[in-house]
């Protein structure tokens, strides 16, 4: 009876370690994700491309500014369209006198002039140099959104209250007409995801909370080994990281949001 019992410990007590094995590769696993992720990532990769050393240029200046002049005259020769309406040219083909003083929102009439090597046409067919352009009187930074780019940060806080801004750099559509500087800053909201899945961390939140699982995916390390050596608080902390979790108010370590 005594060996019978003594088996049976021994069983119990491997199983019990088979079962802290999975439990322990399991939280490496995760642990590991976001290691794997930025490996898997280019910004790791180093740049060893070496700068090439330019020839020395022996132009004179006189030829110098031609050659500037005719580059530029080929950038926006090449973005206008030849024989076309003078009224359906982009910003980049023509020269117009343009004034401040119009009415926000209205329609406003601008005398304008073609550039250089543009050839355009009135509504008759008749080759134009001048012509009365009519287009809305707005800032470029009053535009709405999609008639613009902005640059992107994945350097600011997306889960925060408040929600916080960045400084972005912005451009306007090569198409669209308006008053003012084409490039100009503006503060935009802070809207970026490292690909982290809510889904993803709602379930180990519920099924694998009180080791810290849920924690160790987010990349918070140090709420994670919290939660593991002290069994998830006992149950309690497990339970609010499951609301908070739910209710999308715990999110990334890096600050980017869920997808």
């Amino acid at each position: 009876m005594a060996a019978n019992g003594d088996r049976l410990r021994a069983l119990k007590e491997l199983g019990n370690m088979r079962r802290a094995g999975l439990v322990v590769l399991l939280l490496l696993d995760l642990c590991l994700q976001p290691v794997r992720g930025y490996l898997s990532s280019e910004q790791h990769i180093p740049n060893y491309v070496q700068d090439v050393p330019q020839a020395r240029s022996t132009a004179t200046p006189a030829a110098a500014a031609v050659k500037v002049q005719m580059t530029s005259t080929t950038s926006y020769s090449s973005q206008c369209p030849s024989r076309g309406l003078c009224s359906k040219l982009p910003p980049a083909c023509m020269t117009c006198n343009t004034s401040t003083s119009c009415r926000y929102g209205k329609l406003v009439t601008f005398q304008c002039s073609v550039n250089q090597t543009v050839h355009c046409v009135d509504e008759s067919g008749q080759p134009q140099k001048t012509f009365p352009f009519r287009m809305k009187c707005q800032f470029c930074w009053q535009l709405p959104p999609y008639q613009y780019r902005c640059s992107e940060s994945t350097s600011c806080m997306t889960v925060s209250c408040p929600r916080k801004r960045y400084n972005a750099n912005c451009s306007v559509l090569d198409h669209v007409h308006c008053l003012g500087n084409r490039k100009f800053h503006k503060m935009l909201y802070c809207n970026w995801t490292g690909g982290y899945k809510w889904s993803t961390a709602l379930a180990l939140s519920i099924t694998l909370g009180g080791f810290g699982a849920d924690r160790f995916y987010l990349g918070q390390w140090r709420e994670g080994l919290g939660k593991l050596f002290s069994f998830g608080g006992l149950g309690i902390w497990t339970l609010i990281d499951v609301l908070l979790i739910g209710v999308g108010y715990v999110g990334p370590a890096d600050g980017s949001l869920y997808i």
